[in-house]
């Protein structure tokens, strides 16, 4: 996630982050040579790519994974680790611009993602700090009424897993004086995502999959009877194609790559803060992330650093100092740390879409696509490669739902819509200075 697609000939490291530092022993994998007939080849080693891989091959297909980099290089293994429930647009949003009747169908899936997580974290042994509980923190009354609002919805569908939190009940879980409440969700949580990825990527081998490392798309034909992809050193002529390269698909699909945009988002971590001061913090050891437009989200890792993270930059590229750009406002949260020291540091990447609203669908009749996942893809991403999963395998129920939703492109086009949407977070972050 540092804006830019990997080489297409070389061997591409990951990126320099806390979890690339602590992350678990993964094998070799070769990258792809010479050309190949498979019944599926997924393209992308991300959270959708290996979910989609995961849910075929437990029914039964064939799958071959390519991923351009590293298993995890992207945004699955540098995102902020929260298993936020729910995707980016709220049910009021799926609602008012779907029907009633579609956001009830969302609703029964929202905590699907999570729960698709915990249940192969359990299943294929994955070692990745999986922790409970996900904390929205407010700054003010109009926070609140929204978080309230939401509670009340949801509640409404029959989900019972959000509780308000008043100031005192705020500060068991982030002991600062900068939030008036808050809401948790005992159904969020986090964990370390690049572990996560590369335990799942070790369950499709184990369950008979195959997978190409340093194997970028240069070429796709996705709309043909037997979909095409050819990377630097090889070629898969495949039954059916799925394409989740969300942000860093660049180029290789043209018809995907001006539905979304890509956004870069900032992360740091601390050094090691020791067991006490860590829980004295945090006392919970929940996950936090408060509800303004442009977000701080933070939480502790496993040997109690402070992963902290927030900001972002439309179209993609990276701030020129990540850590000054998010130290003062860690300190601001927790005034205690000002003189700690900053381990790692590092950005990348997610898809946004316009409506904040994923995308799946189809290009022809055999290649599938998912991708625009808004900052909410570590659980969205899951579900959708369970429903690409259902789709190939002939369930096209919830895909069909989801394929079916319009989709809006940016205002202004490619040279527009990144000063469009600055000015509209400008004008949200007001509104959030302001308390309106």
């Amino acid at each position: 996630m540092d804006g830019t697609s990997p080489p297409a000939a070389q061997a591409t490291p990951y990126p320099d982050s806390y979890y690339a530092a602590s992350r678990n022993p993964a094998p070799p994998r070769p990258r792809l040579e010479g050309r190949h007939s498979v019944d599926v080849c997924v393209v992308g080693g991300g959270y959708s790519g290996l979910s989609t891989a995961i849910t075929l091959l437990e029914r039964g297909h064939s799958v071959t994974l390519l991923e351009g980099a590293k298993i995890g290089w992207g945004a699955s293994g540098r995102n902020g680790g929260q298993i936020v429930n729910g995707l980016n647009a709220g049910l009021d949003v799926f609602e008012r611009r779907f029907g009633r009747d579609v956001a009830a169908r969302v609703a029964k899936l929202v905590l699907e993602g999570g729960d698709l997580i915990r249940e192969r974290v359990a299943r294929y042994d994955i070692r990745c700090d999986l922790k409970d509980g996900n904390v929205f923190a407010a700054f003010n009354a109009r926070h609140m009424r929204g978080l309230e609002a939401k509670r009340d919805l949801w509640a409404s569908h029959g989900l019972t897993n959000l509780e308000m939190l008043d100031r005192a009940g705020m500060r068991a879980h982030a002991d600062t004086d900068l939030y008036c409440g808050g809401m948790i969700d005992t159904r969020g949580g986090h964990m370390h995502p690049l572990n996560l990825a590369l335990g799942e990527a070790v369950a499709v081998e184990r369950l008979g999959g195959t997978i190409h490392e340093d194997s970028p798309v240069i070429l796709a034909e996705p709309e043909r009877a037997r979909p095409l992809v050819r990377t630097a050193h090889g070629e898969i002529e495949a039954r059916t194609l799925v394409l989740c390269g969300n942000a860093y698909l660049k180029g290789v699909v043209p018809g995907l790559e001006w539905r979304v945009m890509p956004v870069s988002t900032q992360v740091m971590a601390t050094a090691p803060l020791g067991q006490d001061l860590a829980r004295a913090l945090m006392p919970s050891d929940t996950c936090v992330e408060d509800v303004r437009y442009i977000l701080d989200y933070y939480r502790m890792s496993a040997d109690h650093r402070l992963l902290f993270g927030g900001g972002t930059v439309y179209g993609g590229t990276d701030p020129r100092d990540i850590k000054r750009k998010l130290v003062a406002s860690m300190r601001k949260v927790f005034p205690a740390l000002a003189g700690t020291a900053i381990d790692h540091a590092w950005s990348g990447n997610f898809a946004l879409s316009f409506l904040r609203v994923p995308q799946m669908g189809r290009l022809g009749a055999s290649t599938y696509f998912a991708h625009g996942y808004s900052g909410h893809g570590v659980t969205g991403s899951h579900l959708f490669g369970r429903i690409l999963g259902e789709a190939i395998s002939g369930d096209l129920g919830r895909f069909d739902m989801f394929a079916g939703l319009p989709w809006l492109p940016f205002p202004g086009g490619r040279t527009f819509r990144v000063p469009y949407s600055v000015l509209g977070s400008w004008w949200y972050a007001t509104r959030d200075r302001l308390g309106v």
